[in-house]
C-alpha cells in the first residue's frame, strides 16, 4: 500500500521531470573576470541566484588584491544556484562555452593570470561527466578550429566569497556588461 505522501511524491518528481519539485543544485564556472560571467548566469531562467567568489586555490579566505597577485592560485569563479526542474546543467553548460574563448589559457580578453583561466568545478560525477562530453562535443565541433580548449574541469572545493562591492556588480553599476 502506498501511502498519501509517498503518492503526493511520486507526483512531484513526475512533474519535475524525475527530479524533486523544490530542490536545488550548484554549479560552479570560471571564465575570466566573474562580473560579465555573473550577469550572463544571473539573466538565465532557472538561475535561483549566483555569487561571486574565489575557488580552486591554496590559501584561505583569500581578498581580491590577494587573488590578483596570481600566488593564491584561486580562479574569479561564479557559484550558481539553479532549479533543474527548470534549467538542466547542460543548458549551463551551453552558456558557459558561449560567453567566452575556452581556447584562452590563463586570460579572457585583456584580463592575464591564471585567476581569470576557463574552469569547470564540477560538484557530482554526473556533472564532471556532462562536463566532458559537453567538452568533447565542442571540440568536435570545429567551432574554434585547429585551436585546443583548455577548460579545466576539476573538482569543486572550497568557494570563498568574494567582497561584497563585487557581487552584482554590474547591476549596482546601472551597467549591463563589460562593452562601452
Amino acid at each position: 500500500m502506498i501511502s498519501l505522501a509517498s503518492r503526493s511524491r511520486a507526483v512531484d518528481l513526475m512533474s519535475a521531470g524525475g527530479r524533486s519539485a523544490g530542490t536545488t543544485e550548484t554549479a560552479t564556472f570560471a571564465a575570466g573576470c566573474f562580473w560579465g560571467v555573473e550577469a550572463a548566469f544571473r539573466g538565465v531562467k532557472g538561475v535561483l541566484s549566483t555569487r561571486v567568489g574565489y575557488t580552486g586555490g591554496t590559501t584561505d579566505h583569500p581578498a581580491y588584491h590577494d587573488v590578483c597577485t596570481g600566488r593564491t592560485g584561486h580562479a574569479e569563479a561564479v557559484e550558481v544556484t539553479y532549479d533543474p526542474a527548470v534549467v538542466s546543467y547542460r543548458e549551463l553548460l551551453d552558456v558557459f562555452w558561449s560567453i567566452h574563448d575556452p581556447t584562452q589559457l590563463n586570460r579572457q580578453g585583456p584580463d592575464i593570470g591564471t585567476n581569470y583561466r576557463s574552469a569547470i568545478f564540477y560538484h557530482s560525477p554526473e556533472q564532471k561527466r556532462e562536463a566532458e562530453e559537453s567538452k568533447e562535443g565542442l571540440m568536435a565541433s570545429g567551432r574554434f578550429g585547429s585551436r585546443r580548449i583548455v577548460t579545466e574541469i576539476v573538482p569543486a572545493g572550497i568557494f570563498w566569497m568574494a567582497e561584497e562591492y563585487h557581487q552584482q556588480y554590474f547591476e549596482k553599476q546601472g551597467r549591463s556588461g563589460c562593452h562601452l
